[in-house]
C-alpha cells in the first residue's frame, strides 16, 4: 500500500529547465508543485471530507444527548438502535479509511517526493551557475540553502493542506451547527473570527519576517564554520582558534537574538489567542446555556456547542501554531531563493551545437577582460595556437596568465573580442562540450571526497581498470597509491582521498590529478603549474611522461618554473595583460627581454614573480 502511494509522483520526471526560475515566493513554490496537482486536488477533497466528519461527529454528539434524555434505558435500543448501530460502523470503518487515504497522500505522495523534487531541481539549477557565481559565495551557505529549503517547502505544504484546509472546513462547518440551531448562537463565533484574523493578520507576517532573518542567520553561522572546518590547516598554522571562535560567536550570537525576536511574537501570541478564546468559551456556552434556560434550545444544543467550543480552543492553537509554523517555513524558502532561484547569467545559445573539432587551433582576438572593474585581467589579446603546438605561458602575478585559461575554458565570458577553436566562436557552442575536449591540470589540485579510482576515473568514466592503472603509472602515481589506507580499511585505488583530497600530500594530489587528465585524453590539453607541488626529481619524471602523452595534442602550459615549459614550441610572455614577448626559450633568452630576466633571477627553475623592473 505504501509503495502505491510513494509511487504516485515521480520527483524526477522530465522538465523544461529554465535559466530564469520564478523570483517571487508563490510563482517559485508553483513551479515546483506541478507534478503533484492531481495528488494535490484530492488531498483538497478528502481533508474536507474529513473537517466536515469531525463537524458531524459533534453533531451527533449533541443529538447522543437528547436522545438518552428523551428515550428510557429500556427503549433507547428499541427506537434508535438502527441509527446508533450505523454511527458506530460509520465511525469504525469509514472514518478511518478516509483518514488513511488523506494521511497516505499527505505522507507518502506528498512530502517525501516534494522535497526530493526540489532538492533535485535546485541542485540541477545551482550546477549550471558559472565558476565566478560560486566564487561569491561560501559553498557550505550554497548547500545548506539547498538542504533546508526542501524540507521546509514541504512543511509548509504539508501545513497548508493538514492545518490550514481543515481549519477553514471545520469553522464553516461551526458556524453551519451554531447558526442550525439559532443564528444569535453562532454570533459568538463570528465576534472571535474577527479577533482570531486580526491576531493572526498582526502576528504572522511579523513571525515570517523574523523566521527569514534567523534563517539567514543560521546560514552564516554554516557558511563561517564550513569555512573554518574547510580552511583547518590554515586556522592551525597560524594558531588562529580563538579568531575562529569570535569569528562564528559573531554570528551565533546574531542568530540568538534572531530567535529571540521570533519567541517573543509568539508569546505575545499566545497571550491574544487564550483571551480570544476564553470570549469564545465563555460566550458561546454561556449563550447556550441562557437559550436553554428559555426553551430555545435542548441540552444537547448546550453539549454539542460546549464540545465544539473547547473543540475549538484546543484547535485555535493548533492552527496558530501550523500558520506561525507554514509562515516560517515560507520564511525559510524565501530564503533559500536568494541562492537557488538566481538565474542563470553564463548560459548556452538557444541550440548551441557540440563543438567539433578538427584541427585544434585556438585563436584570441582581441579579447579583453577585467573582471567588470576596469583594469587588471586582459587587454586587447591577441595569440593563435596552431593545431597540436605546444605553448608555454609565463608572468608575473596578475599578468592574466589565469584569466586567459578560464576564458578559455568559458569560466568567464570575454568583455571584448572573441575565443575560437577551429574558426567558432566558443560561445556558440554548448560549455559542456568546449570543457570535454579540454582537460586540465590546476596548481590547486583539489579532490573529490571519493576513493581514488573514482577521482581518476572522473576524467573518463567508462575507461577499464587497466586504462586507469596505465594513466596512474603515466603520472608517477602508481607507486604510492598501492601503499594507501583509510580509516575503513579501504586500500590503493578503493581508498577515500578525504574533502578536497586533504589525506593526501600536496605532490600526490598532483599526480592524482595528472592521471585523471592524462585519461580523459583530450585534444587540448592546459597544465596551470601542473608539477608546481612536485620534487624536482618526479617532477622530471612526469615531464618525460607527459612530453609523451601530449604529442598531437595542443597544449597551453602555465609555469612559474620555467623548467616546465623550456621544451615547449613557443613561450608567450605576457604583461599587464598583455603580449609582451613571444618565441622559443633560445629566442627569448637572446633578446635578453622579461623572459630573459625572470630566467636569470629564478632558482631552481621559479621565476622572480614579485618582483618589478
Amino acid at each position: 500500500m505504501f509503495r502505491f502511494f510513494e509511487n504516485l509522483v515521480n520527483p524526477y520526471e522530465p522538465y523544461d529547465a529554465t535559466n530564469t526560475p520564478p523570483a517571487r515566493l508563490f510563482p517559485f513554490l508553483n513551479e515546483y508543485l506541478k507534478p503533484l496537482r492531481k495528488v494535490l486536488v484530492w488531498i483538497v477533497i478528502l481533508t474536507a471530507i474529513v473537517g466536515v466528519i469531525e463537524i458531524g461527529l459533534i453533531f451527533f454528539a449533541g443529538r447522543i444527548v437528547d436522545l438518552l434524555s428523551t428515550s428510557s434505558p429500556e427503549r433507547i435500543f428499541t427506537d434508535h438502535g438502527t441509527e446508533l448501530v450505523l454511527l458506530a460502523l460509520f465511525v469504525l470503518l469509514v472514518r478511518p479509511f478516509v483518514q488513511v487515504l488523506d494521511a497516505a497522500l499527505l505522507n507518502q505522495s506528498l512530502m517525501p517526493n516534494f522535497g526530493t523534487l526540489i532538492r533535485w531541481r535546485s541542485h540541477r539549477h545551482v550546477l549550471r551557475q558559472s565558476v565566478g557565481w560560486f566564487e561569491n559565495d561560501f559553498a557550505g551557505r550554497i548547500a545548506n540553502r539547498i538542504m533546508q529549503t526542501a524540507p521546509a517547502a514541504g512543511e509548509a505544504i504539508y501545513q497548508v493542506f493538514d492545518a490550514v484546509v481543515y481549519a477553514i472546513i471545520y469553522l464553516i462547518g461551526a458556524l453551519w451547527l451554531l447558526a442550525g440551531t439559532d443564528p444569535r448562537l453562532a454570533l459568538p463565533l463570528v465576534i472571535w473570527l474577527v479577533f482570531y484574523a486580526a491576531l493572526i493578520h498582526w502576528t504572522i507576517p511579523r513571525v515570517g519576517r523574523a523566521s527569514k532573518a534567523f534563517s539567514d542567520a543560521r546560514s552564516e553561522i554554516n557558511g563561517r564554520i564550513v569555512d573554518c572546518y574547510t580552511n583547518i590547516q590554515s586556522v592551525k598554522l597560524f594558531a588562529h582558534n580563538s579568531t575562529e571562535e569570535d569569528y562564528a560567536l559573531e554570528a551565533i550570537e546574531k542568530a540568538r537574538r534572531a530567535f529571540s525576536h521570533q519567541m517573543r511574537l509568539i508569546t505575545l501570541m499566545e497571550l491574544g489567542l487564550t483571551l480570544i478564546n476564553g470570549f469564545l468559551i465563555v460566550a458561546v456556552i454561556g449563550w447556550a446555556i441562557v437559550m436553554w434556560q428559555q426553551g430555545i434550545t435542548s441540552v444537547g444544543t448546550v453539549a454539542a456547542a460546549s464540545a465544539l467550543t473547547l473543540r475549538l480552543n484546543a484547535m485555535t492553537g493548533w492552527i496558530m501554531w501550523s500558520l506561525s509554523s507554514l509562515f516560517q517555513q515560507l520564511g525559510v524558502v524565501s530564503e533559500g531563493m536568494e541562492t537557488i532561484a538566481q538565474p542563470i547569467q553564463l548560459t548556452d545559445k538557444t541550440d548551441a551545437p557540440a563543438l567539433k573539432i578538427t584541427d585544434c587551433a585556438i585563436t584570441f582576438d582581441q579579447v579583453s577582460h577585467h573582471y567588470g572593474v576596469g583594469s587588471g585581467g586582459l587587454d586587447h589579446i591577441d595569440l593563435a595556437v596552431k593545431g597540436g603546438e605546444k605553448v608555454g605561458i609565463v608572468g608575473r602575478s596578475g599578468a592574466g596568465k589565469s584569466t586567459l585559461v578560464n576564458l578559455l575554458l568559458r569560466f568567464h565570458d570575454v568583455e571584448g573580442g572573441a575565443i575560437r577553436i577551429d574558426g567558432r566562436d566558443i560561445r556558440d557552442v554548448t560549455q559542456e562540450s568546449l570543457r570535454r575536449q579540454i582537460g586540465m591540470v590546476t596548481q590547486d589540485s583539489s579532490l573529490l571526497h571519493r576513493s581514488v579510482r573514482d577521482n581518476i576515473l572522473y576524467g573518463r568514466p567508462d575507461a577499464t581498470e587497466d586504462e586507469v592503472i596505465r594513466a596512474a603509472k603515466h603520472a608517477e602515481a602508481y607507486e604510492f597509491i598501492l601503499g594507501l589506507s583509510d580509516p575503513k580499511g579501504r586500500k590503493a585505488f578503493d581508498a577515500e582521498v578525504g574533502e578536497r583530497g586533504v589525506k593526501l600530500s600536496g605532490g600526490q594530489r598532483q599526480r592524482v590529478s595528472l592521471a585523471r587528465v592524462i585519461l580523459k585524453d583530450a585534444p587540448i590539453l592546459v597544465l596551470d603549474e601542473a608539477t608546481s607541488a612536485l620534487d624536482s626529481e618526479v617532477e622530471a619524471a612526469i615531464l618525460d611522461t607527459l612530453y609523451g602523452v601530449i604529442e598531437g595534442k595542443t597544449v597551453i602550459a602555465i609555469a612559474h618554473r620555467l623548467s616546465t615549459i623550456a621544451r615547449m614550441d613557443r613561450i608567450i610572455v605576457l604583461d599587464q595583460g598583455r603580449v609582451a614577448e613571444q618565441g622559443t626559450h633560445a629566442e627569448l633568452l637572446a633578446q635578453d627581454g622579461l623572459y630573459a630576466q625572470f630566467w636569470n633571477r629564478q632558482s631552481g627553475g621559479f621565476i622572480g614573480i614579485e618582483e618589478q623592473e
